[in-house]
Parts: structure tokens; sequence; C-alpha cells
């Protein structure tokens, strides 16, 4: 069982590579003025582009949404939109739940909604939770609205556009700004944000170009040109292979006529475009993704088991799952570079490289020709909802399979438009318009899917997944991250050969699966991926071989340790306004034996948080492990005045009580936290044992057999169901578990 609340390192917590940027000293941010003269097409399709709106001053010529002195009212609150002095103004609630009058600073984004900044004491700017509908009076647009209409935000909230996780100092700024440099001190939580321009300019994506413009200036003048072998570039992003999309006459496929072999465009899009932790400030352009962020892999809250988008996720880890990015598709293969827009209208950008007359054709979508289901998108890259009204094309470019609807619950996009019908007929029409082979072919989601609801044959499953190289990386790294769920020691044949995979993804998740071996396997397979080239891939690698400070290390081991130690507390203090990264600097201090600055880092995380639930967790099992339940017990109290609904707060309580030999008391904690948290697995097994050690066997199984409807594969549960019928004397329904 893992202890203790370890996993949330994932997105929030941050790693910064220690190393000095590559870029060259004489490489400074020149400012996309300076790129007009010489590229004039390209900074006109740019101008006015999402990129050039991503952020602005608040003028009349930016300012989308009615100040008219206009009322709105949503959460109980009405606010107000007005004009004031030529300034733009709402009156709102404030962090204390009262209403003031707070000017507008400055727009964030364009289409179809455009949010509003709010500037701070401190260099904070909030992004207001009422945003503009800025689509047309016919499409339901020109209005106001709020973010969050089917939750309760009031001031107390932690999503309240007041509070931190509404900061754009961290959320936003760095993909809506160039040159973004943060500025934050831990000491005083304040910031100083700086950037070179406000938006998204040339520099954004092609780097500083100073050394760029002062060759070209050079050539410009008559003398001989300058030009260097990158022509004073930071990257090139251009093909220079001369490859074009044909298509292969036997089959009727698209394919290149040379292969692409270098991903830099898209890990430059991938930097904004993607769902991911910040690793480093030190971002140099060209450079792998892994350098300075963490991706998201296929997790349960943002990803359907079969990989299709759920939460908001973006684009990049979804393409990177499609074939098109097998074959070397790239952003720019369908999008303009600087407009943003696809290349062609509708079904006509897949046409650059899919036969019309073979795809464009009843024959192929069967349906109506001009209909929305004759539409490529449509089935290919369905559309979901975010921030309410903002749709967003899920870029993996699957084929529908309503077939893995029935068996592992994704969505599919038939039934995403005829909601009329059954996933059943859907699974029938396809079968019948293309026959079986589609449906029975083997999907990754299936193996993901069997480790998140823990089947049997679950750890088998993953590990094929994860050592099949043919399959999509962010799918074989989900593979080996659940699998430590599964430990085996047959496991590590196969994780240690991906310790050395090509892809820094598979690495990473590699060697975390390490920490559920011996001390020895981690010395032995962990310790080379301290000197991994990817900085993600070592900060993984410095998590999982932490434990082995506490013991007597050869003196270089030790060394190299303690370097990877200092690189990744580094990395956290990058975002150190989030308290989830003090949390993640307190699991590695508990880890490597130094409770002082455990209880430190902990402590730290309240002062910027006092609602967080972690730390408080982590603080009394700090206790715990010292001899000190009674402090333990009074943080936990401390944490549920702050945090009355944090059931994680309560199931720590009701362990601590259970020490105590507080059993009744342990049995209201547990079972709170089982009501607030069904989600959790856990809490309820936890809950029916203590119950069960009551003698009120009967209550036990009910609370089991209830958690059972919920988690109907649980390993854990079944095996406590199966004991205690067994217990009562009824072995078939023992035996039925």
């Amino acid at each position: 069982m893992r202890s203790v609340i370890c996993l949330i390192v994932a997105l929030l917590c941050s790693d910064a590579a220690t190393a000095e940027p590559k870029i060259p000293p004489s490489a400074s941010y020149a400012g996309s003025q300076s790129c007009v003269d010489c590229h004039p097409a390209e900074s006109e399709r740019w101008r006015d582009s999402y990129h050039d709106r991503a952020m602005t001053e608040a003028t009349d010529a930016t300012v989308l949404g009615d100040f008219g002195n206009v009322e709105f009212t949503a959460q109980s609150v009405t606010s107000r939109f007005f004009r004031q002095d030529g300034q733009y103004m709402v009156r709102t609630d404030g962090s204390d739940g009262q209403l003031h009058d707070y000017p507008i600073r400055y727009t964030f984004g364009w289409w179809p909604l455009q949010q509003y900044l709010i500037e701070f004491p401190g260099g904070r700017l909030q992004s207001l939770g009422i945003a503009w509908d800025s689509r047309t009076k016919e499409a339901g647009g020109q209005r106001w609205y709020h973010l969050y209409p089917n939750e309760r935000i009031d001031h107390t909230n932690r999503l309240h556009w007041t509070g931190r996780d509404q900061n754009w100092n961290y959320q936003c700024a760095e993909c809506h700004s160039t040159n973004l440099k943060k500025g934050y001190d831990l000491a005083t939580d304040t910031y100083h944000t700086t950037w070179s321009e406000i938006d998204v300019a040339c520099e954004g994506c092609h780097g500083p170009a100073s050394r760029h413009v002062e060759q070209a200036r050079s050539a410009k003048t008559g003398e001989t040109p300058i030009w260097d072998a990158g022509k004073g570039l930071v990257v090139d992003l251009a093909d220079h292979d001369g490859g074009v999309w044909t298509h292969d006459d036997k089959t009727g496929l698209p394919q290149r006529s040379i292969p692409r072999t270098q991903t830099i465009q898209i890990e430059v899009c991938a930097r904004c475009h993607s769902r991911r932790g910040q690793l480093s400030e030190l971002y140099q352009h060209g450079q792998p993704l892994g350098n300075t962020h963490r991706l998201a892999l296929l997790d349960v809250d943002l990803y359907h088991p079969d990989g299709q988008i759920k939460g908001e996720v973006f684009e990049y880890g979804s393409f990177i799952q499609s074939r098109m990015y097998a074959q070397g598709v790239t952003c720019t293969d369908c999008h303009d570079a600087h407009s943003l827009k696809l290349k062609a209208p509708g079904n006509l950008v897949c046409a650059q490289c899919h036969q019309s007359e073979r795809y464009d054709t009843e024959t192929h979508h069967h349906h109506q020709p001009g209909s929305t289901g004759a539409s490529c998108v449509s089935c290919h890259m369905p559309q979901q909802l975010y921030m309410v009204i903002d749709k967003r094309a899920d870029h993996s470019l699957r084929i529908p399979r309503p077939d893995l609807t029935l068996k592992i619950g994704s969505p599919n996009a038939c039934n995403a438009c005829h909601i009329d019908q059954t996933t059943e007929w859907a699974a029938e029409t396809t079968r019948q318009w293309y026959g079986e082979a589609t449906s029975k072919r083997p999907h990754y989601g299936e193996a993901l899917q069997a480790g998140r609801t823990g089947e049997p044959d679950a750890g088998q499953r993953l590990v094929a997944l994860a050592a099949d190289d043919l399959q999509p990386t962010i799918a074989r790294a989900t593979a080996l991250d659940l699998l430590r769920d599964f430990p085996d020691p047959a496991n590590l044949l196969t994780v240690q050969r991906l310790l050395k995979d090509p892809n820094a993804l598979v690495r990473a998740s590699a060697v975390h699966y390490l920490e559920v071996t011996n001390p020895d396997m981690l010395l032995k397979l962990g310790f080379p991926l301290l000197d991994d080239p990817i900085l993600a891939v070592r900060t993984e690698a410095v998590r999982t071989l932490a434990p082995l400070a506490t013991l007597t290390l050869p003196d270089a081991e030790k060394k190299h340790l303690e370097v990877g130690l200092s690189e990744y507390q580094a990395t956290q203090l990058v975002n150190g306004e989030r308290p989830e990264s003090h949390l993640n600097l307190g699991l590695i201090e508990a880890a490597i034996g130094d409770p002082q600055s455990a209880e430190r880092d902990y402590r730290t995380a309240l002062r910027l948080d006092p609602r967080f639930g972690p730390a408080y967790v982590n603080l009394a099992d700090l206790d715990r492990s010292l001899g000190r339940d009674a402090e333990g017990e009074v943080v936990l109290r401390e944490g549920l005045n702050a945090a009355p609904d944090d059931a994680s707060l309560y199931h720590a309580l009701g362990l601590l009580q259970i020490r105590k030999k507080d059993l009744s008391a342990a049995i209201n904690s547990l079972a709170r936290a089982a009501q607030l948290a069904p989600e959790n697995a856990r809490y309820s097994y936890i809950y029916a044992l203590a119950v069960q050690r009551t003698g009120d066997l009967p209550q036990a199984l009910a609370i089991l057999r209830t958690a059972l409807e919920r988690h109907p594969t649980n390993r854990d549960i079944l095996a406590a169901l199966a004991f205690l019928n067994q217990e009562r004397g009824d072995q078939d329904a023992a035996n039925r578990r």
C-alpha cells in the first residue's frame, strides 16, 4: 500500500534544469517589429491571430465585452460591468466576499471567449471568473457568463477568481506572452513578472532573434553577407528535405516522399499546446520538451480509457497517439504557422493528403454529402466543450470505435451525434459498414482500463503494452505508470530494457516503477538514470532513488545522489508559489531522513494555502513516524477546521484513532471520508474493516458491497468480501468473489 499522499508530484510540481541554456550569450529578444521588413507576409498573417490576441492591454480596440453599466448575476453575486474615468471596470465579490470595484488591466484571449485580468498587490494578475462570450448572437454569444456555472464558487472556494488557482502569473503567463520571466519571491509571496512582448509574438516560437536580425541587416546594406549556417536563428522550424506528401499506388494511402526524422516543430508547439508541468524557466527553443516540462500521461482525470480527451489537455498528448504523428505529420501540415488557420476549409484540409475520391464519398462516410456526418472531423476529431463554450477537437485522429464503448466505457463519435441510438446500434452499424476487422483489432485502451480497474490479468497486459514499441509512446509510459500497482519480479526483465528506451517518457515511467523494488535493484538499475540527458527523466530518477540516501553508499554514488537531490530541490522552487511544490520537497526530505526539513516544507505549503489538505496529512504522518501521534492529531484537526470537507483528513484521522484504540471515533471519521470521496476505493475498504473489528459483520459486508458497485474489480474489496463471507460461514458467497 502506498502510504501518505505522494502522487501529487504529477503536474503541479515543476523541475528546472540547472545547466545554462544553450542560447549563445549574444542572442536577445529583438521584438516582432524587427521582423516586418523582411517578412511582411508572415507578419500580416500573424497580426490579429489568436497568438497576437493572446493577451493585450485593455483598450477600446481590444475589449470585446459589454461594459455599458451591465449587470450579471451568478453564484448569488450580482456583478456590474461599467466604465469610469476612461477605464474598464467591474464591481464584483473579492477575496473577502464583499463587493469591490476593480479596473480591468488586460484582455486575455479573443474567441470564442474573452477573459479579463485584474491587477492585485504583490504583482499578481487574477483571471476574473466571469467571461465574455464573443460568438455572434445567433450562435448564443454576445453575453457575460460564468466559467463554473454548475459549481458553488464563493470567496472561500479554491476556484474563486481571487485565489491561487486562478493566478495568471503561474497558470497562464508562460504561454500567453513572449520571453516571460515570472519573478516569484517565496519570502514575500510576491511577483515581479516581466516579458518582452505581451502576446505570443514571433520570438515566442522562433526564439530570440537578435543575431538573425543583425545578420539580415548586414546583408541588406550591400556588405558581404555574414549569414552563418543557421542564419543566426536559435531554431530553424522549416523543412529543408524537399519532402512532399504523395499517395501509395497500391494502397492509396498518403506517404511522404522523404520520411520526416525530426520533431523540432512539434516540440516547440508542445511547450504550450499540451497538459504539462513546467520543469524550468530556462526554455531552450528546439530542444526536447522534457528538458523544461513534464508531459501529463493518460491519467484517469485527463483522458478516457482509450486516450480520448476528457480533461483540458490541449492537443499534443492526443496528437502523439495518432497514426498521423507516427507517419511524420506535423502541426503546419494542417495549420498555417502564422495565422493559425487551417490550410484549407472543411474536408479539403484532409484532402491535401487523403484522396477525396476515396474518403470524401458516401461509400466511406455513409452520410449525406455536406452534412455533419460527412465531415472528417466529426468522426475522426470529435469536439468537446471546455470553459463552457470552447469547442476543441481531439487531435488523436482516431477511427470511431463503438465497440470500445461497450468494452471499456470510452465515448464514441457515432453516439455523440446519434444520441437517440444505443451503443449496440452504433457498433452494429459500423460493423455492417466496415466489417469486423476494426472492432477485432486490439487497442491499448483495453490494457490501460484493465490497469485502472485492477483486472486480474492487468499486470501481464500492461507490461506487454509497455514493451510494444509499435504503440504510442504516451500509452506505453502510462502502462508502466499503472504497472506499479501490480509489482512482479518478472516485470523487471522488461523494465530494465525500457530504462534505455529511446523515448524519455518511457524511461521516466520505467525508473518510477523501480520504487516497488528493493534497494539493490534501485542502486543497480536506477542510478544510471541520474545522468539521463533529459531533465524530466533525471527528476523522476531522483524522486525514486531518494530513500537510498538513508543507506551507507559508496562515496561516488552518495555524491551523485546529492547532486541530483540539489537539482530536484531547485526544480521545485521554480513554482515556489504552489503548496504542491513544497509538499514534494517535504516528501523528498522525509525520504532521505531529514524530518526537520520535511516539517519546514509542509508548513511552508500551509503558509501559502492554509486549506491544502495533503500538507496536513503528510505533516501528521511525519509526526506518526517520530512517535508524536498526539501532535499529529492536533495537526489533522487544524486541517479539518480549515478544510472541513477534505476526505483525506478524515481518513488520516480515522487511522490515527485506530492506533489510539478509539474504534468508535475512528469509525465515524472513516465513514465521513468514505462518504465525501466514494470514488476512493481504499477509504471504503478501510472503513469496512474497521466496522468488522467491532463485530458488526453484516454492516461491514454492506459497506463492501456498496463499494463494489462503484469499484467492481478492486482486488482489496473483492478479497475482503471473500474473507468476511467465509468468516460468516457463507462459503458460496466467498467463492463467488
